[in-house]
């Protein structure tokens, strides 16, 4: 039989009856590591033990030296048939070579009884007087990237052992909480003449001296501390609710159609503008709008935010079997073709027309018109040079010219589509994206219009009064400029 037993947080007074006759009635104990304040006692009471010290200097993970203790134990147990394995605090927490050995065990048979010890937790929930009943999660510092962060409970990091490791901890919990978010700097905790606990803003964390391996943290339940998705959700489902703001009740799919757009072009400007504050308000907008139409169905009963999210993250798994699956793509063109060949599938587009509908048509037409001819493209059905497709625009535009006079509409509107078209394909094939290249040249004819009229009004002349001649010139010189 394999004994494990926890030591407790490092007072003597918190080792338990049944830990200390295990300790003192068998003859080969180990201990994971002698740095506990309560081997110090065992050492007075005559304990004689062995320790696994030396795998932390033998390894390069801590997940191999707790695999190497686990697989050492059983060992041992197949020479001495009864041994203890003691380790500080509680077995069952924040103990991974208890988990590995407990796996070990089950696999082969080995008799494995865990004697229930007084655990660092406990010795936290003493000190500072807390309910675990209100909510608490307890992380691992060497876990804490893994791990979801909620202001709603309270929460406990362990083995925060050094300054570098206070450090990454400090970085990762920055990346939800504010940096004056306030948390419990708690060193031995339960340990009388050593514990040290004291209350400090995050960002002063890894600033401390007397961090070491009794080290743990605290941050209180404090739903101001910061704002997540859920507070998202929550302000929505007031706005749509009983008591909230008529227009976003009035709001249906249809409504919120041109807000979806506004909003995603006011983030491509400010992309555009490298602003990168207007960036998160304005990807905050687009959030917005979907938490928003996820809302509306709810109310109907359709689906809610998280079939959204599990709707796009299944996708993303399905659409890159080089990174969850076992295809390759060795380039991002690759990573395109392979894209294009699930979707189809997903999508049931059975033929190359259908790949062709399946284009939006809400999407800009300058847009819609390129991811059609690119489409149309893969199959061959294609220019051979881009000088082809400038004699189609020279072709296009004189057959604009032999119909703007009349009186057919239609016509004329069919004639200037299939020039605009043929303009798309030489962009397209000079590798130009037609709908930036169009607002380049208007953002050019805004400027180059403001020169004229301030040119304009420098001269105390309105422009309804000048000729257009007089205007040709200003921009002739605005061209110059």
């Amino acid at each position: 039989m394999i004994k494990v037993l926890g030591l407790g947080p490092g007072s003597k007074e918190a080792l338990t009856l049944a830990a200390l006759e295990a300790l003192k009635s068998t003859s080969k104990v180990y201990l994971r590591t002698q740095k506990h304040p309560t081997v110090e006692y065992l050492n007075s009471i005559g304990v004689s033990f062995e320790t696994y010290d030396d795998k932390y200097e033998n390894s390069t993970s801590f997940d191999d030296v707790y695999k190497s203790i686990a697989e050492d134990l059983v060992k041992k147990h197949g020479e001495f048939n009864e041994i203890v394995y003691a380790v500080p605090g509680h077995p069952l927490v924040a103990e991974k070579s208890v988990i590995i050995l407990k796996e070990l065990c089950e696999s082969q048979g080995i008799e494995l009884e865990i004697l229930p010890a007084v655990s660092f937790i406990d010795a936290i929930i003493e000190t500072l007087k807390i309910d675990p009943v209100e909510g608490m999660k307890v992380i691992d510092a060497f876990d804490i990237k893994n791990q979801l962060l909620d202001k709603r409970i309270g929460t406990i990091v362990t083995q925060v052992y050094n300054k570098f490791i206070a450090s990454e901890v400090k970085l990762a919990l920055l990346d939800y909480y504010d940096d004056e978010t306030e948390l419990y700097f708690i060193r031995a905790a339960g340990i009388k003449d050593m514990e040290s606990v004291r209350k400090m803003p995050l960002y002063e964390l890894d600033r401390q001296e007397d961090i070491d391996y009794l080290t743990s943290l605290y941050i209180p339940r404090n739903t101001s501390s910061t704002k997540d998705f859920n507070d998202l959700l929550d302000i929505m489902d007031r706005l749509r609710g009983e008591g909230g703001c008529p227009w976003d009740r009035e709001q249906n799919h249809e409504s919120l159609k041109k807000y979806l757009i506004e909003e995603s072009y006011e983030v491509l400007e400010a992309i555009d503008n490298n602003d990168d504050n207007a960036l998160v308000e304005e990807l905050g907008d687009v959030l917005l709008q979907v938490v928003f139409h996820a809302q509306i169905s709810k109310e109907d009963g359709y689906f809610n935010i998280n079939d959204v999210i599990k709707g796009i993250c299944e996708k993303m798994i399905e659409r890159h079997p080089h990174v969850f699956g076992d295809m390759s793509a060795e380039n991002s063109e690759q990573v395109l073709v392979n894209w294009d060949k699930i979707k189809q599938k997903q999508q049931g587009l059975d033929t190359h027309t259908d790949q062709l509908k399946h284009v939006p048509k809400n999407m800009p037409a300058l847009m819609r018109a390129e991811k059609v001819q690119k489409k149309a493209a893969k199959v061959g059905f294609d220019w051979d040079r881009v000088e082809c497709a400038m004699d189609k625009v020279l072709e296009e535009l004189t057959e604009v010219k032999g119909v703007y006079k009349g009186n057919n509409k239609d016509k004329i509107l069919e004639e200037v589509g299939d020039l605009t078209f043929a303009v798309v394909n030489v962009a397209r094939f000079l590798d130009i994206d037609p709908e930036f290249a169009l607002n380049y040249t208007i953002d050019k004819f805004i400027k180059r219009f403001e020169f004229i009229e301030n040119s304009a009004i420098a001269k105390g002349i309105r422009l309804e009064d000048m000729s257009l001649q007089e205007m040709d010139q200003l921009w002739e010189q605005a061209k110059k400029v």
